[in-house]
């Protein structure tokens, strides 16, 4: 068996007087201004606000907070595919102005990064992203266009954490009180739970509910075979290479011989110092998991929630927002929404689960954020 075959099938993983701002047409295209926002450590992040052409007075904006990993502006995941130019499209429309950031370490779209290691690999670095978070909202603020008391967040996976550590207690961060905040693929359970699922769990639950086909928990060599059936060649080879029979009975359970070689595979028993990942994930992790989860910090906030989640997220998956709005009911927040969706993935577009395709997201989540932005500007 090989080990890395094996490790990349688990991985794949601020008041002012408002005045009314005009409303885009579909057919307009917006202002886009580039920004330069300073940062700490000799840091200056490349970013856009966006704003439709035409627009009155100071405008309503949305921060964008990415996911985890070394995001450009757009979130751009792959060729064509990013996140959060199809977001900014669809709020522009609506009279919002929206600014996007690069993450530190990242110069370009594409993403591009630096090549100065300070701003690639540097101590605490999901703290790191909590405070740069900050000083964009801090900007954004400070900005001609922007009217200060409607700032809202928008986070996606990573950045619903990010946003529910700022909004529990916005001015130890140096912000006010953010107007709104909607979460999409909603970070949700301990880290460490977390971690197994993506990298361990969610392949057994593939294995259970598209391999065993009578349900007994093990998997025999027709239920095998037709498992592998009409998946692309590279998870057939990765599925053999852990669908071992060790104990030589004739059939492979699921959970007593797939789990070990999974959780050794994947190295989960040395958390953080997981088996083929990159230099610094450890760090990462560790810093992750310092920070109190999205259900700990946001019903702290007592402002508008928006929690947006795909039934078939194989990352965070929907329990953990279902988990959050849970607990917005309890703390009495007045205004807090769940919205999940049937066949939607992590990028919140519509995909199988346990194949995704990378994808925007879905129209039907792009028109829930607006229509609920609109309720609340």
């Amino acid at each position: 068996m090989r080990m890395k075959k094996v490790a990349v099938l688990a991985a794949a993983t601020l008041g002012i007087a408002l005045v009314p701002a005009a409303v885009a047409s579909a057919g307009d295209k917006p202002v886009r201004e580039s920004v330069t926002i300073p940062m700490e450590g000799g840091w200056s992040a490349k970013g856009e606000i966006t704003y439709p052409k035409g627009a009155k007075g100071r405008l309503p904006v949305v921060v964008l907070l990415h996911g985890s990993g070394r995001n450009d502006m757009n979130q751009t995941l792959a060729p064509g595919v990013a996140t959060f130019t199809a977001v900014t499209e669809a709020v522009t429309r609506k009279g919002f102005a929206v600014l996007r950031f690069n993450k530190r370490g990242v110069v370009g779209v594409g993403p591009k990064l630096s090549d100065d290691p300070r701003f690639i690999n540097f101590p605490k670095p999901y703290e790191q992203t909590v405070r740069d978070a900050a000083a964009v909202i801090r900007f954004a603020a400070k900005t001609q266009r922007v009217d200060p008391s409607r700032i809202y967040l928008l986070g996606h996976s990573e950045g619903t954490q990010v946003a529910a550590n700022l909004v529990a207690d916005p001015a130890a961060h140096g912000i006010r009180k953010p107007a709104g905040v909607i979460g999409m693929g909603v970070v949700g359970g301990e880290r460490p739970a977390i971690i197994y699922y993506q990298l361990i769990g969610r392949v057994l639950g593939q294995l259970h509910e598209e391999f065993d086909f009578d349900g007994d928990g093990r998997l025999t060599p027709d239920e095998i075979t037709g498992g592998l059936v009409g998946l692309p060649d590279a998870a057939v080879t990765q599925f053999r290479a852990i669908l071992t029979d060790t104990d030589k009975n004739g059939v492979v359970d699921i959970d007593d011989e797939v789990e070990p070689i999974l959780r050794q595979a994947s190295g989960y028993d040395n958390y953080p110092n997981l088996t083929g990942f990159p230099q610094g994930f450890a760090d990462y992790l560790t810093d992750f998991g310092r920070f109190p989860a999205p259900v700990q910090d946001l019903p702290k906030y007592d402002g508008p929630v928006l929690l947006l989640n795909g039934q078939t997220d194989a990352q965070t998956v929907v329990r953990g927002a279902v988990l959050v709005d849970a607990a917005l009911t309890k703390a009495g927040n007045p205004d807090h929404r769940l919205i999940t969706y049937p066949g939607v993935s992590h990028l919140m577009n519509v995909t199988a689960k346990y194949q995704p395709e990378l994808g925007n997201p879905d129209a039907a989540v792009l028109r829930d954020i607006t229509t609920w932005l609109t309720a609340h500007r």
